[in-house]
């Protein structure tokens, strides 16, 4: 079971724009953070909850969308994200986020995915716009954004055989493809 949500957790960059996401939705996803596994148990992710277009507006330019696709801006008018979650780290807690919010995300999009739903994280980020677009207090740490929606892209898993490139790309009808090493060659002993 755990398998089949990896597998189909995939870092999806198109979707259905006009399938709406309700904030109760994003609420649940939340919750699936909050229960997940955190350093010290000290909790210090706070969330950023979206799934209106005015307030999405506001977000989406100031996120880099696929590094590997050189030739793509990110998707258009139309494929955009329904919702995002804006993971932040509350630095009056601590000032080490470790890797809580990779978790905190981890959970959400399997839960996402659970849902019908997909979803990426995004850590390229103008932060410092983001701030000012979303009148963010200073005293919390801008982590991650997780894109939510209803994927319009099939993403596929292809085995990685050397040589060649572990790089996504997409092929002529669009299908996103992403290399992955095999299982013998990353266990080391």
């Amino acid at each position: 079971m755990i398998e089949e949500l990896i597998l189909k957790n995939r870092s999806y960059r198109r979707f259905y724009q006009d399938v709406p996401v309700k904030r109760d939705t994003l609420k649940d996803l939340v919750n699936l953070a909050r229960l997940s596994a955190c350093a010290g148990n000290l909790q210090p992710l706070r969330f950023i909850l979206s799934c209106d277009g005015e307030r999405n507006n506001l977000i989406f330019p100031h996120l880099a969308w696929a590094a590997a696709l050189k030739d793509w801006g990110g998707p258009v008018e139309g494929e955009r994200p329904a919702a995002y979650i804006i993971i932040l780290g509350d630095t009056e807690v601590t000032q080490y986020f470790g890797c809580d919010h990779g978790i905190a995300a981890q959970s959400m999009l399997l839960g996402a995915v659970e849902r019908g739903l997909g979803g990426c994280m995004l850590g390229a980020i103008d932060r410092e716009a983001m701030y000012k677009a979303l009148d963010i207090p200073p005293k919390y740490k801008i982590l991650l954004v997780v894109a939510i929606g209803k994927p319009k892209e099939k993403v596929v898993i292809d085995d990685y055989k050397e040589p060649g490139s572990i790089k996504y790309w997409r092929d002529s009808e669009q299908v996103h493809h992403v290399p992955k090493r095999l299982l013998d060659d990353i266990i080391l002993y």
